[in-house]
């Protein structure tokens, strides 16, 4: 029951987290913690990925999967988002597609929030003069 629970748990904060990655610099107020939010996902997936050897790290992956196998899951993906879309449609999408998917999302929600991060800076700053 605890497990079920903590599945549960992860299937939102971690989907929760992919969509503010994705969507969070909509909103002023959130565009900062946006930034912030996907550079550490940068950071897992690069810099502890290096450590880990894994590329895409991600421990809340991890921790997940480590559940998802207490639960009697086995082959699970090597990624959150392929097991998300697999276990969401029912399909068996393909893991260079996911991946790809993956890594351009979060690049273009990366470079939209770094504009709009830059360009609500310079305008606060000409107010500011």
């Amino acid at each position: 029951m605890l497990y079920r629970l903590a599945d549960i748990a992860f299937v939102v904060f971690h989907t929760s987290l992919i969509l503010f990655n994705l969507f969070g610099w909509i909103w002023k107020k959130t565009r900062l913690a946006n930034l912030v939010v996907i550079l550490i996902t940068f950071a897992s997936w690069f810099l502890l990925g290096l450590i880990v050897g894994v590329p895409g790290y991600c421990p809340l992956t991890d921790w997940h999967f480590d559940i998802l196998e207490k639960l009697g899951h086995t082959d699970l993906p090597t990624s959150y988002i392929k097991y998300l879309a697999d276990r969401l449609t029912g399909l068996d999408f393909s893991q260079k597609l996911v991946d790809d998917a993956t890594l351009w999302g979060l690049v273009a929600a990366f470079v939209i929030s770094l504009a709009l991060n830059v360009i609500g800076l310079t305008r606060k700053k000409g107010m500011m003069e």
